[in-house]
């Protein structure tokens, strides 16, 4: 039995796809089970989240392998990015441990440091040593800009289109290597248990990264043209500290 998080994200309907056309046993630990669409017949479900570390106990019942990719990138009404994507992570390590289970599988970021200026960073960074450190065979992913039609990113981006104006936050100039939902989906299953790169991936980083290197406002230009809307860009930069 393989237990999901983040199966209704970005990366996890592509991945939930292709472990139940697989055959995959696959348990979902999910808040509210109508997100899983069409897949949710085709699993077993664990209701739950990342604030609530009771629900870990039942969701990794029988469970050998941890693919966890639930995350947050603001603080929310049950904890704060430490909590949810930090604390919460060495809870489920744990508790995987604890259950037996034997491979983990984790979803980081590619600039994950403890020295980062962004809280995000920080704390998938101790995510990750939770990880390291614990007793399971590991595999972690650092992704780069993870995209899709329908992700969050992409649909605000759309929204925003409506607008007159194009607004971005900065010069636009931070760069990126964007890459596709589904490559990842792919990069997840070969190094899953019993597939191609399964023993090789015990143990591995792997940063995944798309072939282009685009610039932010790059990127909100495509979807522009993407979205067949013309609009002047307008950067909108922070003000200086201490100023309103």
């Amino acid at each position: 039995m393989l237990l999901l998080t983040g199966a209704t994200g970005t990366i996890g309907r592509p991945l939930l796809r292709r472990l139940t056309a697989a055959g995959v046993p696959v348990r979902c630990l999910v808040r509210d089970p109508r997100r899983l669409g069409p897949e949710r017949v085709r699993v077993q479900i664990a209701l739950g989240d990342l604030g609530d570390p009771f629900s870990f106990r039942h969701a990794l019942r029988g469970v050998d392998t941890v693919v966890h990719l639930a995350s947050v990138i603001r603080d929310q009404p049950n904890g704060s990015i430490e909590e949810l994507d930090g604390v919460a992570t060495w809870r489920l390590v744990r508790a995987a441990e604890r259950a037996g289970a034997q491979r983990f599988v984790f979803f980081s970021t590619i600039a994950a440091s403890t020295r980062s200026r962004a809280r995000l960073m920080r704390a998938k960074a101790i995510a990750e040593r939770a990880v390291i450190e614990s007793s399971l065979e590991h595999t972690l992913f650092a992704p780069s800009l993870v995209y899709s039609p329908s992700d969050p990113f992409i649909t605000l981006l759309e929204r925003m289109s409506l607008l007159p104006l194009m607004p971005i936050s900065g010069n636009g100039r931070a760069a990126y290597q964007p890459i596709w939902a589904d490559d990842v989906a792919d990069c997840v299953i070969a190094a899953l248990p019993g597939a191609a790169h399964s023993d090789e991936a015990i143990g591995a980083r792997y940063e995944l990264a798309g072939p282009e290197t685009l610039t932010y406002e790059q990127i909100v230009e495509c979807a522009l043209e993407s979205f067949r809307r013309r609009r002047r860009i307008l950067r909108l930069r922070s003000a200086p500290s201490g100023r309103r």
